[in-house]
């Protein structure tokens, strides 16, 4: 069945809207002064991002889920004819529909979280731990090894994401859940590791107009490493998967 752009556009909107409300709240859950899950150690956050997957996985059907510009890029680099199975056909107005759609859902996702952790915002806490519910930051600042860093987390992901295709399961969402816990115990360490830049750019902008107190600045310097990483790990993933295939 073929969907039409508005159908694509919605389902792209909600499902990242999900998968960043989960993901920011489970962050929030974890950094935020007198949430239950507080000091909940970083293997929670992996696991609630890769939950986060999968739920925005399956809230967006319609358009394929990709919720992320690099799967977007890496299928665009990949030679496929569509979007997904039956879907838009890939082309430059399709491709920046899927990243409007990415955004916007990505910054309604993070005003979502933020008014479900608004009197936990309210508390006392860093405005570093405030900004890292809603967008990544490196352990080290290299700003080329930062992007080397989400550059390799994000092939991992696209590259994965588009040999499903050729592998005997119907793990579907699910295998792509466990993806992402993967990538963040593994590669998460140096810079939170973003691999979507709807991911961080969207919350980032969230966090720069939203009314939290004692929030400090959106590291705009930072902005670009978790936009640039992510776009070129994707087309570099797509580009290999085509060659393999």
């Amino acid at each position: 069945m073929n969907y039409s752009a508005g159908e694509v556009f919605a389902s792209e909107v909600v499902g990242t809207a999900l998968l960043i409300l989960l993901g920011a709240g489970v962050v929030a859950n974890v950094l935020l002064p007198k949430s239950k899950g507080f000091a909940g150690g970083t293997l929670m956050i992996n696991f609630g991002w890769g939950l986060a997957v999968f739920t925005g996985v399956y809230a967006s059907w319609k358009s394929g889920a990709h919720l992320n510009p690099a799967v977007t890029i890496g299928i665009l680099t990949n030679g496929q004819d569509t979007f997904s199975e039956g879907g838009l056909p890939v082309n430059l107005g399709n491709t920046l529909l899927y990243f409007a759609a990415q955004m916007i859902g990505a910054i309604i996702g993070a005003v979502l979280a933020y008014l479900a952790y608004k009197k936990h915002f309210d508390l006392e806490a860093p405005a570093a731990t405030k900004l890292g519910v809603f967008a990544t930051g490196p352990e080290v600042r290299s700003y080329g090894w930062n992007v080397l860093t989400e550059v390799i987390a994000t092939f991992v992901l696209v590259f994965t994401i588009l040999n499903f295709a050729n592998t005997p399961n119907e793990l579907g969402p699910l295998a792509v859940a466990f993806l992402v816990v993967g990538i963040g115990a593994s590669l998460g360490g140096p810079t939170g590791y973003a691999i979507n830049p709807a991911r961080d750019l969207g919350p980032r902008i969230a966090h720069a107009f939203l009314p939290i107190k004692g929030k400090g600045g959106s590291d705009w310097s930072y902005a670009w490493v978790p936009v640039v990483g992510p776009l070129v790990g994707g087309a570099l993933a797509g580009l290999a998967a085509s060659a393999m295939a």
